[in-house]
């Protein structure tokens, strides 16, 4: 058989292991009860069998008288005959033996090795693995001690107790090889055909180049069953996931988000699908697995996108200050021809009232930023949103009830963070002309971060919704899914803050982010 043999060989000698230590514990048994009932039957027989002789009145006239002794083996043999036992011995009142079946112990001593028929009295026990019955002769007239009459029966060897129980031994062990070998064989083609023909070193082999690769691909993968209990995990996906060993539980139990589970479980689909996870940018995609058409399960692979991202967040933040810079300097060209025009008329008395309106505007509404913010990330990013919004025909507007102090770097980079989602997600919103609020201000040691617009408000249904990963406005609009009101959600959930959305003539964005809280 070869190669593809080796299983059947392997299952064909294990199963005739077992026959034959299953033969050998019978036979064990077996033997132990015979030579118990053997012992019991026999001590009684011969016993029975030396008093038999040892009562006979003709024995114990002759064993009395000395010159009658050689007429003494008649009596020994006929009781031999009779009975089936191996020997009956007759001795005289010294031990010494006058006649036995064997005739190298006539004239030695009768071994009497534990015996008690000394004291007179009958006893029954094993000498030299022969069960043997000693028992006194008394005179028939004077009733003195004259001699013994011992009867002996050897005990059966292990293979005639086997045999004579099992008289088919031999036939049993051939049909249970047979037994053996048709099973080996039947069940050796049901694992190959469960196994795909594979031995097992080869099974052993692939696990082992199974775990390799999944330990070696800088991807994270994670294996799914039908019931999305994890099968298995590898180590870049532990770290990304932030979990332990998760192998066998299933992927409610693992405290991931919403958004995460949905792409676990298939009810979110598509491809290169994004999450967050303790800080991370996850781009997933879920492959199921499916053979002889059955579902078997799935495969998820993670890719740590955080770091572009981040660059794709600086790209942003650099491209709305460009357009920032494009805004003001569409706006600085739009007045340098006003006044061009101005001067071409000779209206110089309006040039410089128009000069002065523009400048004091333009330091207003800086002033009126910095008076109100007086840390500096929060106030550059409002007067650069503010320049942004004006080119759109969108006023953005401090409320006066606005009021932030400096704060330390990571919170003013949250801060920063979230006000920046929230203006451009209005930006967004408004399709034409309008307006944007933002308001500002510290509440029991909380950073307020409050952004309505005149827009037309979020569905209700999609409240909720909004903060889920990968989910936008324009993600239900058929259009290219975002994350920065994920993020938002992100930043204040890391610092225990909170993030919601109601409808109020428009659509009203807070947030609060504790200070001095950093998760």
């Amino acid at each position: 058989m070869g190669k593809r043999g080796s299983l059947a060989r392997q299952l064909l000698a294990l199963q005739l292991l077992i026959v034959f230590v299953l033969l050998a514990a019978i036979a064990a048994v077996v033997v132990v009860q015979v030579s118990e009932t053997f012992r019991n039957t026999e001590s009684r027989r011969m016993l029975g069998i030396a008093e038999d002789v040892a009562a006979n009145p003709s024995l114990r006239v002759l064993l009395a008288d000395p010159k009658q002794h050689l007429r003494l083996a008649p009596f020994a043999t006929s009781a031999q005959v009779a009975s089936g036992a191996d020997e009956v011995v007759i001795a005289r009142a010294d031990g010494k033996v006058l006649t036995s079946q064997d005739p190298s112990e006539i004239n030695k001593p009768l071994r009497l090795a534990g015996s008690t028929v000394g004291e007179g009295g009958a006893w029954v026990g094993e000498i030299d693995g022969a069960v043997i019955a000693h028992v006194p002769v008394i005179g028939q007239g004077d009733h003195q001690f004259v001699g013994y009459v011992a009867a002996k029966k050897k005990q059966p060897a292990i293979w005639q107790v086997l045999t004579g129980s099992f008289p088919g031994l031999l036939g049993l062990l051939g049909i249970a090889t047979g037994v053996g070998i048709a099973g080996s064989l039947s069940l050796s083609w049901w694992l190959k055909r469960q196994t795909f023909g594979l031995e097992p070193a080869e099974i052993a082999a692939l696990v082992e180049h199974r775990e390799a690769m999944l330990h070696g691909v800088h991807e994270g993968v994670v294996g799914l069953d039908q019931q999305y209990r994890v099968t298995l995990v590898n180590d870049q996906a532990k770290d990304l996931l932030a979990l332990g060993d998760v192998a066998g539980r299933s992927v409610y139990e693992l405290g991931l988000n919403e958004r995460l589970v949905d792409v676990f479980t298939g009810r979110a689909e598509g491809t290169d699908l994004i999450g967050l996870r303790r800080g991370r940018v996850l781009v997933m995609n879920r492959t199921p697995i499916q053979w002889d058409q059955r579902t078997l399960g799935a495969v998820v692979t993670l890719r740590d996108r955080t770091e572009l991202v981040r660059l794709q967040d600086q790209l942003t933040e650099n491209r709305n200050t460009a357009d920032s810079l494009r805004a003001q300097a569409h706006e600085f060209s739009n007045r340098l021809h006003t006044i061009a025009g101005l001067i071409e008329l000779g209206e110089y008395d309006e040039v410089a009232r128009y000069i002065t309106r523009v400048s004091a505007s333009r330091d207003q509404c800086q002033a009126e930023v910095t008076a109100r913010i007086a840390d500096p990330a929060a106030a550059a990013l409002l007067i650069a949103k503010s320049s942004l919004a004006a080119e759109q025909g969108v006023a953005l507007r401090l409320s006066t009830t606005s009021s932030l102090p400096e704060v330390d770097a990571g919170l003013s980079g949250d801060i920063v963070t979230v006000v920046g989602n929230l203006v451009d997600n209005a930006l967004d919103a408004l399709s034409g002309p309008g307006w944007i609020e933002v308001d500002l201000r510290v509440l029991d040691s909380a950073v307020h971060v409050m952004v309505r617009d005149s827009g037309p408000g979020v569905a209700p249904e999609l409240a909720r919704e909004v903060f889920r990963h990968g989910f936008t406005t324009k993600a239900a609009a058929g259009g290219q899914r975002g994350l920065g009101l994920a993020i938002t959600r992100q930043a204040c959930v890391r610092r225990g803050g909170t993030v919601s959305v109601y409808n109020a003539d428009g659509a009203v964005f807070t947030a609060t982010l504790p200070m001095g809280i950093h998760i």
